[in-house]
């Protein structure tokens, strides 16, 4: 299925639940109405940022809004999945293993080309990040300091704080993010 379908699906059931408008969420998330209306008929292919917006906002996880059908054994075949695309295609998301509220943490495949970045807002109260880096290598800022790491090396920081990813590197690099909310 399309990830803007799903989106749609996923949001306007959260938003329905919560017995909210669109009016009170883009009071909320500080996403416009117009812009929102656009996300629940899955007319417009969120960015990430918008996402994180709207499950912050909303105070739910970011794989909420992208959850499908849970089965006993989920095989993930990264070709089967919709990733999310950001800084003109040099960062892009593979949301792996979707949030689930009886394990609360979901995982992602990021992969940032040379040049790409990505600045995150920061995620709910208490959310952590568990990252490790595969070929080549990525600054991480956390708060304003930057961690650099190379291949096989790992990170795990508290994501409640304005965050960042870039590769300044000249080769990709891939990363294995997993986020915890506590």
């Amino acid at each position: 299925m399309d990830v803007n379908l799903i989106v749609a699906e996923n949001f306007k059931a959260i938003r329905e639940n919560k017995k909210l408008s669109l009016d009170q969420v883009a009071k909320l998330t500080g996403v416009s109405k117009s812009m929102l209306g656009q996300i629940e008929r899955g007319e417009v292919n969120p960015t990430i940022a918008v996402v994180w917006k709207i499950a912050n906002g909303l105070k739910i996880s970011f794989t909420s809004l992208l959850d499908h059908v849970k089965n006993d054994v989920e095989l993930v075949k990264k070709e089967e999945i919709s990733p999310l695309v950001e800084d003109e295609g040099k960062f892009i998301n593979y949301p792996v293993f979707h949030f689930d509220e009886s394990r609360k943490f979901e995982q992602y495949i990021i992969e940032i080309k040379p040049g790409g970045s990505i600045k995150s807002e920061p995620h709910l109260m208490g959310t952590e990040e568990f990252v490790t880096a595969f070929d080549g290598e990525v600054v991480i800022n956390v708060a304003g300091r930057d961690f650099k790491l190379s291949d096989k090396d790992s990170i795990h920081f508290r994501s409640d704080t304005t965050h960042s990813y870039r590769n300044d590197g000249d080769q990709p690099v891939t990363l294995h993010m997993t986020i915890y909310y506590n």
